[in-house]
Parts: structure tokens; sequence; C-alpha cells
């Protein structure tokens, strides 16, 4: 049972699931990664994209989950083309690592999905001794994109086909610190929450998003970057906490997405006629909507890229 049906202006709801969403489209000829995908949406974001024709790179952390994956994909869809490389994106070295194999393997790159995250950990520091959720929702997607944005210009301008990058956010991305992003205290254990360091990293998307689409815009680039809220969805994102754990297994059926509905803004937003030239905006249940006025702001996303830039030298 899903609650709120309704269609919005795209002819889509929240209860539409990423096959729907992508219904007749041909994505034959596009080759996207999707980092995260050995579990939860990633993995559906993943099997609609290859059945749709793409060519998918799954970013993993763990190979042998991202093997048995691709191995479940293919059985249902023998014609699906799908690589898993290793990517542990609280690891910078790690993201550099991917990049460069990706780079040097002389593929085009037409899509990237950030979807890969952590929620509501308690305190800990990455390898680089940035705080986990940041360092691993925004500051690895950050670098990664960078690193791969060249061989996406190349792509655009070969192919003559629109790009396209894509930042999983979150409504969660509403109740960040009160300062939005606490850059002079973003190692901090003192006053860490869990739940607010997650909103941090999830209003760092949608900026992250949003600076990159005008970077691009004015370098003249045929590439949009957009970012969305998946919903609410079940998925082991919550294994951190037990109390919400408890309760998504009690309440999740009702309130909550399945994973088929919550990959669809994804997919949506990846491959959709209806999103070609659109950037720099938000969606949710395969609308346009809008974020937080913090989500809007171009001086912080502005800082936050520069701030960004000194943590990934």
């Amino acid at each position: 049972m899903w609650l709120f049906r309704r269609k919005g202006p795209s002819g889509f709801s929240s209860s539409s699931t990423a096959e729907e969403v992508t219904q007749g489209i041909d994505a034959s000829g596009l080759t996207a990664i999707v980092t995260g995908a050995s579990s939860g949406i990633g993995t559906e974001t993943t099997r609609v994209l290859a059945l749709r024709g793409a060519h998918v790179i799954m970013g993993v952390r763990n190979m042998a989950a991202g093997k048995d994956v691709k191995e479940a994909i293919v059985k249902e869809i023998p014609t699906a083309k799908i690589d898993a490389i290793e990517l542990d994106l609280s690891s910078l070295s790690s993201v550099r690592k991917f990049a460069s194999e990706f780079n040097s393997s002389g593929r085009p790159l037409n899509i990237l999905i950030n979807n890969a995250g952590i929620m509501a950990t308690p305190f800990m520091l990455s390898k680089d001794k940035i705080e986990l959720q940041f360092a691993t929702n925004h500051v690895g997607h950050f670098l990664l994109t960078n690193l791969l944005l060249d061989t996406m210009k190349k792509t655009a301008r070969k192919s003559s086909k629109e790009g396209r990058i894509v930042n999983v956010s979150s409504e969660a991305h509403r109740y960040p610190y009160r300062e939005g992003i606490r850059f002079d205290k973003i190692n901090d254990p003192s006053g860490y929450s869990s739940f607010a360091a997650y909103g941090q990293s999830k209003l760092a998307n949608i900026l992250h998003a949003n600076e990159l689409a005008k970077r691009l815009k004015e370098d003249g680039a045929d590439i949009t970057a957009n970012s969305l809220h998946p919903g609410a969805i079940v998925t082991n994102l919550f294994r951190h906490n037990s109390t919400i754990n408890g309760l998504v297994n009690l309440l999740g059926r009702a309130v909550l997405k399945s994973v088929q509905q919550g990959a669809a803004t994804t997919c949506y937003v990846a491959l959709h006629p209806q999103v070609k030239g659109v950037t720099g905006e938000y969606f949710s249940d395969s609308n346009l909507a809008k974020p937080r006025p913090q989500g809007q702001d171009v001086d912080l996303a502005k800082k936050l890229w520069d701030f960004s830039m000194d943590l990934v030298k």
C-alpha cells in the first residue's frame, strides 16, 4: 500500500517504479557509472539501466557482492552489459584508483550516478581524516566527478549526446546543522549529531550539483547536473540505528517505498527525455521539486566547492 499516489506534471508519482518511468526508452549506446551499486536502489538502478540497454559500470566497495549482483542481473537479462570496479568512496586513494582505471579503459561516459551513501553513523573519521558521512556521501563523489569530467566532456562532444550527472541526495537535507555546512567544525566530535551530519552531507550533494551545473554551463559543456530525493525506502541504510531499524521493519511496507519505487527518480533523471537540458534542479517522486533555501544558496555552493577542492588536494 502506498499512501501518496497523486501524479505530478511529469505523469509519474511516488508509486511509479524505475521500470515504469523508463518504459520505451532506448539507452543502448550509453555508458553509465553507478556508485553503491551492490545493494538497495543502486542495484535496482543498475538493473533498469541495463534493461534499457545501457552499459553499466558498478562502483562497489565489496567486489564479491558486486559479482553476485552482476550474475543475478545477467541471469534475468542475458543481454545486460555490466562490469564492476572496486570503489570505496570514503577513501580518496580508492576514488583516484577507480577513476584512473575507468579513464584508461578508453570507455565513453554518458551518465554518472553518485548514489552510494552511509547514514547516521557514530562519529568516525575516514582514512583521510574527514568525518565519515561527509567523506563518503560528499567528498568522495566530489572528487570522483571531477576526475571523470574530462571523459564525460569528450563523450558528449564525440557522441553529440547530452551527458548527465545525478546526485542522489535526500529530504534529510532539510535537517542539517543550523548553519547548514559546518566548515570550521567538519571533524569536531563535540556537538556531533549522526542525523544532522547525514543532513549536512545530503545538503552538500545538492549544492555540489548546483555549482557543477553552473560551471558546466559556463564551460559550454553539454552535460547536466541534478540532485534528487529517492524517497524513504526500505534499505540497509538504517543499519546503524537499531530503534529506527525496528520501526522500519514494523512500518516499512505501509509508508515506505519499495526499492523499485525508490530507484525511479534516479532512473527518470538519468534517462528521461523530459529532463533533457534541465540542470541545477532538484527532483522528488520523478517530478521537479524545491530544496530548502540553503539548498539554493549560490554563495554556500561556491564556498562548499572551494572547501571541497582543498580537502581533495
